[in-house]
């Protein structure tokens, strides 16, 4: 039997919405540490004192033992790398995934950019097919009965970029835990998915690659990498729907510039 999906009040959302502005300075700190030379554990570093700087408390630390504030994740590695003395160098591709509670409401979004002039034009398209998958999905939120509408919009772009969803990986509800149901998949699948009702919220999270759809996971068992050695690329937001609209709760304007030309105007809850 499926879980329930836990359905939030507008006041609950605006804490969620604190929670995602936290979250949303905690990756722009760690993306700005993400220089050449620097290991991905400064990224970590800077993503928590943005985070205990917001004043909350982050929700990947501790997570079934995750030892960091921040998953950073390198070229072929796609979600859940562990920060360590790994030194970035120009050209690389990084992905940065964290979160943040406040008063027991979480926050959950991801980028991926690379460091310096990207190495080849394959990279910046994955990244951007990526980043677009997941402002496509946002807006198919905004008028979906189901969520496989979502999961249409991100496929369709990945079809179009000519890269691949990492199969297994999915996105999913959050709240009063980091990961509640429903799942929010980045493919078209059997069977229907949760409606789309006020008081949902989920996180998008687009995760794709150049190469094949297969992954395996490195013996930290944290680490997913591409089973082709391919480069990978993560996006995430965190997203509340309620009677008026929907709000982007990791994005300062709610998602506002970037929904703008999918013609959805967002409106805070």
């Amino acid at each position: 039997m499926a879980e329930r999906i836990e359905y939030k009040t507008r006041e609950q959302m605006r804490t969620m919405a604190r929670a995602g502005l936290v979250v949303e300075s905690a990756l722009a700190a760690g993306r700005a540490a993400a220089v050449a030379g620097a290991t991905t554990a400064d990224i970590d570093a800077a993503a928590a004192r943005a985070i205990a700087d917001g004043g909350a408390t982050s929700n990947f630390l501790g997570y079934h033992g995750f030892p960091a504030s921040s998953c950073v994740s390198v070229n072929d590695e796609v979600v859940h790398g562990i920060p360590g003395e790994r030194v970035l160098a120009d050209g690389d591709v990084v992905s940065i995934d964290c979160g943040a509670i406040i008063d027991g409401w979480h926050g959950d979004s991801a980028v991926s950019f690379t460091v310096g002039a990207a190495q080849s034009e394959a990279d910046s398209a994955l990244i951007e097919a990526t980043r677009r998958a997941l402002w496509a999905g946002i807006a198919a939120l905004a008028r979906a009965k189901r969520l496989d509408e979502v999961a249409a919009a991100i496929e369709d772009v990945a079809i179009e970029a000519g890269v691949h969803p990492i199969e297994g990986y999915v996105g999913h509800g959050i709240g009063t835990a980091m990961h509640q149901s429903p799942e929010v998949l980045n493919y078209r699948a059997r069977g229907r998915l949760a409606k789309v009702r006020p008081g949902l919220c989920v996180a998008i999270e687009p995760m794709f690659v150049i190469g094949t759809a297969d992954s395996d996971v490195l013996a930290d068992d944290w680490t997913v990498v591409s089973a082709d050695g391919s480069r990978a690329a993560h996006w995430e937001h965190s997203i509340a729907v309620h009677e008026d609209g929907i709000w982007v709760l990791t994005a300062t304007d709610g998602g506002a510039s970037e929904l703008a030309p999918y013609g959805v105007t967002p409106v805070r809850p």
